[in-house]
């Protein structure tokens, strides 16, 4: 019963908004759908979508549930409380509080017409109710925990053992660079098939429709990317390929009768498909055949570069320069050290796909494998701090151990800790493998120490430390 309530509670939350000229508001009349029964909304709030984000307003759910609902105007505070249990969040602030411990939002809450408004997957991930969006008549279904009847057979599907399965809703799809982005607002399992007669890649999304695409499907439910210039693929469409349960269906067509690799991971909440043509895998990256003997041999990835800029910095700034501007230091340093031998998958403003940095990493049977990046949420300027990511392999976790704690002295940065996760460049690689987010860009505080060529210097030496005391190098 506290469980739902304060499931409720959030929905409270993200109930009050309307929309008049927003461009990327819902057209049609919203309605809000609570365990069958719908919500009453006031003359002109309405459900609304913005930046491919479903925002639901609060004080509408909250009167409904019975929630205890406080709002300050003056700090743009809101706190919604039951008995315990308090959620907290604020306007323009993507970082919100559950119980006092920290969630990050897709996207801050605004003020729409004096309402405040907050994205509808944070109702789902934080109140544990079962959410669906029927794009087409603009209606958001909610289902409490306890609800045993779902309020739309059609939106809200079941799995083998009869529980809820939550509608995944698509919002763009881009293909650049031999990568098939997905923007959705969750995660699947895509199921991958390759057939021929054309060479085509199909993947399958289970339990996924559309939501507000930038592109609209034609009259007969299909849609498709310009894909003009890019070198192995002819065509990339999609479409609704199965209803009840909804599906959807994205097919790449391809240039090429030869094999194609393909490797995919969700970075947030995004779907990065990446194909690469197996007889081409060496052509950015010139791997040479080895280290000297005796030598250790420590690859160090500059993230993104070329077409993929990676985020934007709070000034603009793009963060594949300071990935690389950060590893040419590393590299320098390396560099006097006799008993380390250094490649990069990068030393200019070029693009190898990560599935070409990981094979360059595995051919050269490197000892070590550090990719460098910069983290950013322009929606929570507030976020900053130093985290380094390992997957599984105690190795990793060794040495992303032994750089973390110098990267933490260097940069002066709040410590985000050290986090086990699936990115592809350190999931593929043989080696130990650590990728570093060594601060945020969009922290005002956090990207004047970062573009500052002395701390810099001083992260550069912290990493090689790092590196060193993981291989036993004094």
């Amino acid at each position: 019963m506290m469980k739902k309530a304060i499931f409720l509670m959030f929905l409270s939350l993200i109930f009050l908004v309307i929309l008049p000229d927003q461009s990327h508001a819902a057209a049609n009349q919203s309605k809000i759908i609570l365990d069958g029964q719908e919500v009453t909304l006031p003359s002109g709030v309405q459900v609304t979508v913005i930046n491919q984000h479903v925002m639901i307003p609060i004080r509408v759910v909250a009167e409904n549930l019975k929630f205890n609902v406080d709002w300050d105007q003056k700090s743009q505070f809101v706190k919604i409380h039951q008995n315990s249990k308090i959620i907290s969040l604020n306007v323009d602030q993507r970082e919100a509080k559950v119980a006092e411990k920290p969630v990050l939002l897709d996207i801050a809450p605004q003020i729409l017409n004096k309402s405040v408004v907050v994205p509808i997957r944070f109702v789902s991930e934080e109140m544990g109710l079962a959410v669906s969006w029927d794009n087409k008549d603009k209606i958001v279904y909610l289902t409490s925990s306890n609800n045993n009847s779902a309020p739309n057979e059609d939106s809200t599907p079941h799995s083998e053992n009869n529980e809820k399965v939550t509608l995944k809703h698509i919002n763009e799809i881009n293909f650049l660079n031999n990568q098939l982005v997905v923007s959705m607002d969750g995660q699947v399992t895509p199921i991958i098939s390759h057939l021929k007669d054309p060479n085509r890649i199909v993947f399958d999304l289970p339990n996924t429709t559309f939501g507000d695409l930038s592109e609209s499907l034609d009259s007969g439910s299909m849609g498709k990317l310009d894909v003009r210039g890019q070198p192995n693929v002819s065509e990339v469409r999609y479409s609704l390929f199965n209803h009840d349960p909804d599906q959807v269906r994205i097919v790449i067509e391809l240039k090429l009768a030869g094999v194609i690799e393909v490797n995919h991971e969700f970075i947030g909440d995004q779907l990065v498909i990446d194909l690469q043509d197996a007889s081409d895998f060496e052509s950015p990256i010139q791997a040479p055949s080895g280290g000297e003997q005796g030598r250790k041999i420590v690859v160090i990835d500059p993230g993104h570069g070329g077409s993929d800029p990676g985020t934007t910095s709070i000034s603009n700034k793009h963060e594949k320069d300071f990935n690389l501007a950060l590893s040419l230091k590393v590299q320098e340093l390396l560099l006097k050290e006799p008993e380390i031998e250094v490649l990069m998958t990068r030393e200019s403003d070029v693009y190898p796909t990560r599935t070409e940095r990981v094979l360059f990493a595995n051919k050269l049977n490197a000892d070590v494998f550090v990719s460098i990046h910069g983290n950013s949420v322009l929606e929570s300027p507030q976020a900053n701090g130093t985290e380094t990511h390992y997957y599984q392999r105690s190795s990793s976790k060794e040495l992303a151990n032994a750089i973390h704690k110098r990267l933490i002295k260097a940069m002066g940065l709040k410590d985000r800790g050290i986090k086990d996760n699936s990115f592809q460049v350190i999931r593929e690689t043989n080696m130990a493998a650590v990728l570093l987010e060594v601060g945020f860009l969009s922290n005002t505080s956090d990207e004047k120490a970062m573009l500052s060529n002395t701390v810099q210097y001083k992260a550069a030496q912290a990493i090689v430390d790092g590196i060193k005391e993981y291989l036993s190098i004094r």
